[in-house]
This record gives structure tokens, sequence and C-alpha cells, in this order.
């Protein structure tokens, strides 16, 4: 799967939007990924799955696990094609923490797969996590990696594609200095 093929399926999803928006973080960007519509038919989730399975294929997991909300699809689907469990940690009173009766084993050797890394920190918060219960997080995914190679997520990480795209302190934004509205399409407040 080839990096062109997936922006290209995101912009014919309106997945990859370009304006100037707020992103979850609180930064501010001129690009925007809405990766709900790219993962809308089970069919691309699938398809981007095996594509993560197949990068990571020489590698053992017991467990692929994802935060929430984002990672969720696309976790799941990569849990399907490797053939291993699938938990999710989630928010409570602002901490990433996991739930809903999911537990983890001493040592379990588990895959973080995010959809989106801009910054790497729901990915950090979710393996800070995992590993505070004992898991060894030994790897993490996304299927596009928005920081172009330079998010810190502790561990080693793939993307199926990369972009290049500056973000901006609200104070610093160029958008922002030029008068262009900025708008929130994401589905978490800006911290």
């Amino acid at each position: 799967m080839e990096q062109e093929q997936i922006l290209q399926h995101f912009r014919d999803s309106n997945a990859l939007l370009e304006g100037h928006f707020i992103l979850s973080s609180g930064l501010h960007s001129s690009k925007y990924l809405q990766c709900a519509l790219a993962l809308q038919y089970p069919m691309d989730a699938a398809k981007y799955a095996r594509a993560i399975g197949a990068r990571l294929a020489a590698e053992q997991f017991d467990t692929v696990a994802s935060p929430a909300i984002g990672g969720l699809v696309i976790g799941y689907e990569t849990a399907r094609a490797m053939n291993t469990r699938f938990i999710w940690t989630e928010r409570q009173d602002g901490e990433m923490t996991l739930r809903r009766g999911f537990s983890v084993k001493e040592g379990e050797r588990i895959l973080v797969v995010e959809d989106v890394i801009t910054t790497g920190g729901s990915t950090r918060e979710c393996i800070t996590a995992l590993e505070k219960l004992g898991a060894n997080v030994t790897a993490a995914a996304s299927i596009i990696d928005r920081s172009n190679g330079t998010a810190d997520v502790g561990v080693s990480r793939i993307a199926l594609a990369s972009l290049d795209v500056p973000v901006y302190p609200p104070d610093d934004c160029p958008m922002c200095h030029r008068g262009v509205e900025a708008v929130k399409p994401g589905s978490r407040k800006a911290s």
C-alpha cells in the first residue's frame, strides 16, 4: 500500500481537509485529518490494518491496544488482522486508563495502534496507562503520521503514510495573524 494511495483515499473521503483548524492539542494547523471518514467502510479499515500487520509481521504481540476513541476502529481491525486480542484505554477524570473490565498480564507484549499521530500525546498516554499495569508495550503504529517522524512516543513506531504539516501555538499562528477564522472539527476539547 503506497503513501499516495492512502492520502488520495483520505482526500476522496473528505478525511483530509485544508483550511485553518484547531487540533485537539490546542495547536493550529492548515490541514486536518478526520480519520473516521476514511474508515467508515469496513473494507478500507481492514485494508489499512492488514498493511500495519504486514509491516510488523516479524514482531510478536499478545495484544493490540488503542486510545479511545480515534484508535478504536483501526486498532480492532489490526488485532483481527494479527489474530490477537484487542483492548482500549479511555480518559476517566482526564487521565487515560484501562476500564471496562480489561486487564493486562505482567510482561504482556502490546502494540498500540492509533489512526493519526500528531504530537503522540494520546499514544503516550495509552502506553503509560498500560505500562503502569505491568504491560510491555513494544511498538506503536498509525495510519497517518502528521509529525513526519518527529513525534516521540517512547517506543519504536511505524506509519503507513507521513505528512509534514506545521502546527502552531495560537499566538504564533500565521493564519490567525492574517485573520483567517479557525474551526475546531474534532471530537475532543483542546487542552
